[in-house]
Parts: C-alpha cells; sequence; structure tokens
C-alpha cells in the first residue's frame, strides 16, 4: 500500500509543479494535465497548487502508514 500511495503522491507533486512552471515559464508543453482540462481555463495555478499540496499530503499518510505498520 505504501508503494501506491508514494507512487500516486510523485505523480500529483510532479503534475503541480509542472503545472505551476508551465504557467509562469511555459516549459513542460507535453506532458502537464492541469492546462488541458478545459473546465480549468483561468484557474491552472490553483489547481497546480492543489495538486501540489495534495501529493504532499499522499506522500504524509504514506509515511504515517509505514511507521504505523513497525
Amino acid at each position: 500500500m505504501k508503494k501506491i500511495l508514494g507512487f500516486i503522491s510523485f505523480i500529483l507533486i510532479a503534475q503541480g509543479v509542472g503545472g505551476i512552471v508551465h504557467h509562469f515559464f511555459g516549459w513542460f508543453e507535453g506532458w502537464g494535465l492541469v492546462h488541458r482540462v478545459g473546465f480549468l481555463d483561468g484557474y491552472e495555478v490553483f489547481a497546480a497548487v492543489t495538486l501540489l499540496i495534495l501529493g504532499l499530503a499522499v506522500g504524509g499518510a504514506s509515511d504515517k502508514l509505514e511507521r504505523a505498520d513497525s
């Protein structure tokens, strides 16, 4: 379970950082999802920050899960 949560955390953090970098610098044109979703037009930065925070929360939960199993 920890590996799955770690992978999900990585994907969420990568998409959040990619969305922020794409918005401010224009890089990462091909792989970010935030700027491709139509209903997020105008809210890309907020969605990217939300993904970043959610990824950090899932990563923290996976660490807690590991400590609880020990």
